[in-house]
């Protein structure tokens, strides 16, 4: 047992001696740097644009946490400053991106409306570290909406909606091409109720852990079937696959409240 932690530590000092343990920090900025880039786009108006540098923020924020468990670079440093990246990209810039593109039109009320996003975003991440650092956070659930999975809606949104004025360059399922005007009419209320999911107690997938085995046949068949869909229709799929996940929590929370008062029924 001595030995093995000896080699753990002269494996670390190697770590950091190479150089390899900054990386995780250099996806993590690149995270922070696409969301920055993306406000700046929509900013000029090129929305669409700025939405997929959103989707490279995605990118960079799933990078990053493989690497730092490939690396062993995980340190309380890193936690905060991935959140901090995460609130700049999936929180400041979708907000902004919403309002350049949708609120602006509401006058005085798009002000709150976007703040409130970005307000719930940041504490959302908050609690996040905060039951990290505890470790009391589950491997299967988040609790309330994450912060990716909510921009997901947005900028996805902006993505499908775009093809309606021929800016997608791609094919779009007819049902949602059809189903987007409705969206932007409800983008205000869209946009406070994700907010408030993402400090609520709704049960979200997190899709690590034992949630997903790949290696069986039903998720070979799921993942294969997901990843058809958004090769086929991009930008459709991945509204339909946000959509879906925003509205799992609303379902799994109402779920829980159903059983709890059944078993106290019960008891």
């Amino acid at each position: 047992m001595e030995e093995l932690q000896e080699k753990k530590r002269i494996d670390m000092v190697k770590l950091k001696k190479t150089g390899a343990i900054v990386l995780p920090s250099i996806f993590t900025i690149a995270n922070m740097a696409f969301g920055f880039f993306a406000i700046l786009l929509a900013s000029e108006g090129k929305f669409v644009q700025a939405s997929w540098f959103i989707v490279v923020s995605y990118a960079m924020d799933m990078l990053d946490g493989r690497v730092a468990r490939l690396v062993h670079g995980e340190s309380s440093f890193g936690v905060e400053i991935d959140s901090l990246s995460d609130w700049m990209s999936f929180c400041i810039a979708p907000a902004y991106l919403m309002y350049k593109l949708v609120l602006k039109d509401y006058g005085v009320w798009g002000y709150p409306v976007s703040f409130l996003y970005v307000l719930c975003g940041g504490l959302r991440l908050a609690r996040f570290n905060l039951k990290a650092h505890f470790g009391s956070d589950s491997k299967d659930y988040f609790q309330g909406l994450p912060t990716p999975g909510a921009a997901g809606v947005m900028i996805s949104f902006v993505l499908a909606y775009s093809m309606l004025e021929g800016e997608g360059g791609a094919r779009s399922i007819p049902g949602v091409s059809s189903f987007m005007p409705f969206v932007y009419a409800g983008i205000p209320f869209i946009v406070v109720t994700l907010a408030l999911l993402m400090v609520s107690n709704a049960p979200y997938a997190a899709f690590k852990g034992d949630m997903i085995k790949l290696n069986s046949i039903k998720g070979i068949l799921f993942l294969t079937a997901m990843l058809s869909l958004i090769v086929a229709y991009p930008q459709d799929a991945l509204f339909i696959f946000f959509s879906i996940y925003a509205l799992s929590g609303i379902f799994g929370g109402l779920y829980n409240i159903v059983k709890g008062k059944r078993e106290t029924s019960q008891a």
